[in-house]
């Protein structure tokens, strides 16, 4: 509580649909946590990076975008689509995919972790059964944008799409979660590959792996293919500590893992320029949800987790480990009129987002 104060620099971009109703929340849960720890939050909200921006100036962004969000330490960003408005493909690659590459944002992390008082869709799992990272290549791999089509429409047509690896691309995202695994208790690292089909990027991948491994001696490292990793983070989830992939293989298993915990409606995700030389960005998965949206009744623990994570991130643990428990708290406590009809309540966004905040508050006491 005496440490000196400290400030970070978040740019909030709300985005569409839910993001604008669950975002205040995620703010005020962090200003909570802030207080407590003398943290600086400095917010500036932008209404770029959604489609009603999109209506109004025939882009998701303006020009000078980058220029402006440069200025800040991290991104706090809602959700972005509305496919009756904007078509799916305009609107995510016209802003957070512009982020993830553009302010090389080559980690994608998202926590897998069986909160207090979520039911488990896998039989006879208990809060800290299920508690693992997923550590996802987020710029290259099998989604590189390079390919093409020709002789559409007849009994020729050619369709190509390449997976690009780097030698630089693939190292740093091992790096990464090779140095995650050395802080965690069970310092294991399994890494997703596929060499037995994929003949060429994976064998390499499995080099790049196997090299790195050389630099960390204190971390068990295995690895699985693909098709029977899946299958195993469902029957023994517990097995897993921090798991790395590629693009795709880890898109694919950043889902199933927070699937395998009862919602993926709470998971946050953390898009991260390790280096700090561009912003970080941090977000729920939840997505706009266009069928609930104005209704007020959208979770909102994803958002305030990842304010959580982003904490987290900036090396604020104390904070960061406040908001957690008061988010494992109030999902714990399981009150009806508290939390949102997607995990069986009756409560509302309001009503879910002001508990998390009068929890991590109440701990002012216990401090």
């Amino acid at each position: 509580m005496s440490d000196p104060k400290k400030s970070l620099k978040i740019a909030v971009i709300p985005g569409d649909g839910i993001g604008v109703e669950v975002m205040p929340y995620g703010i005020k849960c962090l200003e909570a946590a802030a207080e407590l720890y003398n943290i600086d939050l400095q917010f500036e909200s932008f209404d770029f990076a959604s489609c009603e921006y999109y209506k109004t100036h025939g882009d998701m962004l303006p020009k000078d975008w980058k220029a402006t969000l440069s200025r800040f330490d991290a991104i706090y960003f809602g959700a972005v689509g509305l496919p009756d408005v904007v078509p799916d493909h305009i609107s995510l690659w016209g802003s957070l995919l512009q982020f993830r590459r553009v302010f090389d944002q080559y980690i994608n992390l998202r926590p897998c972790r069986l909160m207090p008082g979520v039911k488990c869709p896998l039989a006879n799992r208990k809060p800290g059964d299920i508690d693992f990272w997923v550590v996802r290549e987020n710029t290259e791999g099998e989604y590189s944008s390079i390919g093409g089509r020709i002789f559409e429409g007849t009994d020729r047509e050619f369709v190509t799409q390449e997976t690009v690896m780097t030698r630089i691309g693939v190292d740093r995202v091992l790096k990464y979660a090779f140095e995650l695994a050395k802080t965690r208790p069970k310092a294991h690292l399994t890494s997703a590959t596929k060499s037995n089909g994929i003949s060429i990027t994976m064998p390499y991948w499995d080099e790049r792996v196997k090299e790195m491994q050389s630099h960390y001696p204190g971390v068990r490292t295995d690895k699985f293919h693909i098709d029977i990793l899946c299958a195993h983070i469902v029957q023994k989830p517990d097995f897993f500590d921090v798991i790395v992939g590629s693009n795709l293989f880890g898109d694919i298993l950043s889902d199933l893992g927070p699937a395998c915990t009862g919602t993926i409606g709470i998971a946050p995700s953390g898009n991260i320029n390790p280096e700090g030389k561009f912003p970080s960005l941090f977000e729920p998965v939840h997505g706009s949800a266009p069928d609930i949206a104005g209704k007020g009744i959208a979770n909102p623990v994803g958002m305030i987790w990842a304010g959580q994570m982003m904490l987290e991130h900036f090396g604020f643990k104390d904070a960061a480990g406040a908001m957690l428990k008061a988010i494992e708290n109030v999902l714990a406590s399981g009150t009806p009129e508290v939390i949102t009809a997607d995990m069986g309540g009756k409560g509302n966004t309001a009503s879910f987002g002001d508990a998390i905040e009068r929890e991590i508050l109440g701990m002012k006491t216990s401090n």
